[in-house]
């Protein structure tokens, strides 16, 4: 794992390999190969243990994650996925090419929802496609 990149998982996921890490160090195992089993590294292990013997099991706890929410849901990014793979034309644009442009007003028309477009290469990103 890369430091200072966030984690994958959901907050429940997170707060279950935090939970793990506490149980590992219980039976006898070290900062090292607790993080090497968690994919993680030992600096983190170390912080989460502190975390666990300054706060008790609170401190391991799942948090909201912090920032603007989401302006699409899980559904509608998924429904945009879809959109992207049958092509512009068939979302009613004159010729197939993706532009940035484009998918904010698709976005727009579609969700209701307004992005700007130098946001919209991180979001088609996010949606597992190449940036335009």
């Amino acid at each position: 794992m890369v430091s200072g990149m966030r984690p994958r998982g959901s907050q429940k996921e997170l707060e279950r390999r935090r939970r793990r890490a506490v149980v590992l160090a219980k039976e006898g195992f070290g900062p090292a190969k607790i993080a090497r089993r968690l994919w993680t590294t030992p600096r983190t292990v170390c912080r989460w243990l502190k975390s666990r013997r300054e706060g008790g099991t609170q401190a391991l706890a799942a948090r909201p994650v912090p920032g603007r929410p989401a302006k699409l849901t899980p559904r509608q990014r998924r429904a945009l996925a879809s959109c992207l793979l049958k092509g512009a034309t068939a979302c009613g644009f004159a010729d197939d090419r993706w532009t940035c442009q484009r998918i904010a007003r698709l976005i727009r028309r579609r969700f209701g929802s307004r992005y700007h477009v130098d946001s919209i290469p991180r979001l088609v990103a996010g949606l597992s496609f190449s940036p335009l």
